[in-house]
């Protein structure tokens, strides 16, 4: 049994970790001299990176996927301290339901932002207003990473809902 939970912490953790780095990392559309994501725009040539603010015509499309992502990880960490609390006070017998709820809505909320960074990607890259040419790219590994912290929280949320509290 200690073994599975040391798996199961793992496994949140690993959760938390790709929703963070996904979150925070430039690299969801990628170039040759380029990289951009939700929050800014880099050009590697010249190493000077640029905001992505309302002067951008997508701007609303960006910011729900800024806060979906940005629900998703304070979801996914809240569920983790749900779980630790829920490990100590739970009867014996009991299921993690709350644990998986939140945990299931953490997946809900990358899924909605990679979902909408998916279908507007070319019209987030066409916009005028950026300084160079960035329709011409590739979806980048933090793109990547949230599927994949997509699949991951999917999983516990899975978990949590069949596993009962044993002694």
């Amino acid at each position: 049994m200690l073994i599975l939970l040391a798996f199961i912490i793992v496994f949140h953790i690993t959760s938390a970790a790709l929703l963070f780095i996904s979150t925070i990392d430039n690299a969801w559309w990628v170039g040759d001299n380029f990289s951009t994501d939700v929050w800014r725009m880099c050009d590697r040539n010249t190493s000077v990176c640029m905001a992505i603010t309302d002067q951008f015509r997508e701007y609303q499309s960006i910011q729900a996927v800024q806060a979906t992502m940005i629900l998703s990880t304070i979801f996914c960490c809240v569920s983790f301290l749900l779980f630790i609390l829920q490990l100590f006070r739970l009867k014996q017998g009991e299921r993690f339901v709350l644990t998986s709820i939140i945990q299931l809505l953490s997946c809900l909320c990358v899924m909605i932002a990679a979902s909408i960074y998916t279908d507007r990607h070319e019209e987030l890259h066409k916009s005028i207003e950026y300084s160079i040419e960035v329709s011409e790219g590739q979806y980048g590994y933090s793109f990547v990473l949230a599927w994949i912290a997509f699949a991951f929280t999917l999983i516990s949320g899975v978990m949590y809902l069949v596993l009962r509290k044993r002694k």
